[in-house]
């Protein structure tokens, strides 16, 4: 577990019950978490601190979670850490939507910890 202690997260999800499952979730496997309630907020918390991955839920009030990516990609650029779409959508072809709009990768609600750390893993070969 010593390669997740000093990960960042930052998740941005409108659901006060699915923040605080993750919460658990992650602080649990050693991870430091932060939250965005919403997408301007997300945008806001990703150009102003140092994150190892941002978690992205697609739907939320105000700036949803593509808008949100596409604006903290053109705020940052190059220093732009993966932003994965996190979305309960697990219909046929949504995840190559997510990927096409811009989303480094998907993962679907509930969170499964085994499929993070899987795209982090692959997140981190393809940064080095």
């Amino acid at each position: 577990m010593s390669n997740t202690l000093g990960s960042k997260i930052l998740m941005a999800e409108d659901n006060q019950v699915n923040r605080k499952l993750a919460e658990l979730l992650f602080k649990r496997h050693g991870y430091e978490i932060d939250f965005a309630e919403d997408g301007h907020e997300a945008v806001e918390k990703a150009t102003s601190q140092a994150y190892r991955i941002i978690l992205m839920d697609i739907e939320m009030p105000g700036r949803n979670g593509l808008e949100a990516a596409q604006a903290i990609r053109a705020e940052m650029g190059e220093q732009t850490p993966p932003i994965v779409a996190l979305t309960a959508h697990t219909m046929e072809g949504q995840r190559e939507q997510f990927l096409a709009q811009g989303m480094d990768a998907y993962l679907s609600k509930p969170i499964k910890m085994e499929a993070f750390e899987e795209i982090l893993a692959q997140q981190s070969q393809g940064n080095s």
